[in-house]
């Protein structure tokens, strides 16, 4: 990307910012109102419509920044959630030491949210996206770390950076990886090795190592991770011991089921930078990510965890609501909400609360069943008194897939009026 184009593309953000900001429903259907206020329940917003709580938002992310905190690790959350710069701004804020991101697209992102601090958990593949990245840490002056875990991307990155007119130094994450996951170094030595390699290379600095543990699964899973752990910390230690790692050494993990095992296997490393990277906490959900914090405080109950004596939990803050539009059947009814609008890959929505005229009825017993383009399956009991017209506010289970299917989304108070609108940036 070259200079003129990455300060347009400064230029557009901020300039769609500012139109968020002064006008607030960008994009959306809304009826006039006088006094600014948008009441969904009166149905003064086009449906269908995701919405984010923001008093749900804002406990999730005091919570896990008090649980980082009392472990003595950083939070940089990823990013890939909600690739929303409004909710980066509000984790940056909170304390979090920075925002992972996947590609340098969603780097870009990050930095013009005002991130100084940005993790790509991946390999930085491809002339120009190599060359993104040059251009993003020379505008923005951020701290920028990518993974490798192959000689061949070493070699690539190397060229690019020794030739650069810009002579910045690429600080890179050795990634290690287990037998049968995802990218990664297989074992000790070829981290080791990777690591001279990187030695060599002057272009390039070696930070720390990157492990995402998410990729380990079976009834041993817990204690698989926590060996996994201890060998990537293992390998930490060494290449520090062998001045293969430039500065503060860095491990990092953690994805948004097992942070409490990482927080814990990484808890109180004062002569490292321990960092977890948990994304979809800040949103939650009723679904996959419900049932992984179960999971975290049961833990926390079996092994004293401070998940439990930090009390409260994460919510689920993000919902999408939607007209009943048929009842074609007495057992069923078509929802105006489908695969263009709502996650499905984990779980069906969740049907919440219904209102009419601008009242509360009851959705107990109804359930999703099928999802189209444009529709959603109900099953109803043939005695219930839901009609067309009526809004149902259903939850999710997968946050990131419903976030990526919506340019806006409406952040209401607990009263279900918007307050104003963001700009999501897939």
């Amino acid at each position: 990307m070259n200079h003129h184009l990455m300060k347009n593309n400064v230029k557009k953000y901020q300039r769609n910012c500012l139109v968020l900001t002064e006008k607030g429903q960008k994009g959306r259907a809304v009826s006039q109102s006088e006094n600014g206020i948008y009441r969904l329940i009166d149905e003064d917003i086009s449906l269908p419509v995701a919405i984010i709580k923001q008093s749900a938002l804002t406990n999730n992310l005091n919570w896990m920044q008090s649980f980082a905190v009392h472990h003595q690790v950083k939070l940089s959350p990823h990013g890939k959630t909600s690739m929303t710069p409004d909710i980066f701004r509000q984790q940056l804020e909170n304390g979090a030491w920075g925002i992972t991101v996947a590609t340098p697209a969603q780097a870009e992102v990050a930095a013009m949210a005002g991130a100084k601090r940005i993790i790509m958990a991946n390999q930085l593949i491809g002339k120009t996206n190599i060359a993104i990245v040059e251009q993003l840490i020379n505008e923005f002056d951020v701290d920028f770390y990518c993974c490798v875990d192959s000689k061949v991307n070493v070699q690539q990155l190397s060229q690019h950076f020794s030739n650069s007119y810009t002579k910045q130094l690429l600080k890179v994450l050795i990634e290690f990886g287990v037998q049968g996951g995802r990218c990664g170094c297989r074992t000790p030595q070829e981290v080791r090795e990777l690591a001279l390699a990187i030695q060599d290379s002057p272009a390039l600095s070696l930070a720390g190592i990157e492990v995402y543990e998410g990729v380990i699964h079976g009834d041993n899973a817990e204690q698989d991770i926590r060996t996994f752990l201890k060998q990537a910390l293992t390998s930490v230690e060494h290449l520090a011991s062998d001045n293969l790692i430039s500065g503060q050494p860095i491990i990092t993990g953690a994805g948004s089921a097992w942070y409490d095992v990482v927080a814990e296997c990484l808890a109180n490393l004062t002569d490292y930078l321990a960092i977890i990277r948990p994304g979809c906490y800040a949103i939650h959900d009723t679904g996959i990510y419900l049932d992984a914090q179960s999971k975290v405080l049961q833990r926390a109950q079996v092994n004293q965890g401070y998940a439990c004596e930090l009390g409260g939990d994460l919510e689920s803050a993000l919902e999408v609501w939607a007209y009943v539009i048929s009842r074609p059947e007495p057992n069923k009814l078509v929802v105006g909400l489908g695969k263009r609008d709502v996650a499905f890959d984990a779980g069906l929505p969740i049907a919440e609360r219904g209102y009419r005229n601008g009242e509360a009825i009851s959705v107990k017993g109804l359930t999703a069943t099928a999802v189209m383009d444009q529709h959603t399956f109900v099953e109803i009991d043939g005695s219930s008194d839901i009609e067309v017209g009526d809004m149902i506010a259903f939850s999710t289970s997968h946050p990131c897939l419903t976030f990526d299917k919506w340019r806006y989304i409406a952040i209401s108070d607990d009263e279900y009026q918007v307050t104003h609108w963001v700009e999501t940036c897939f």
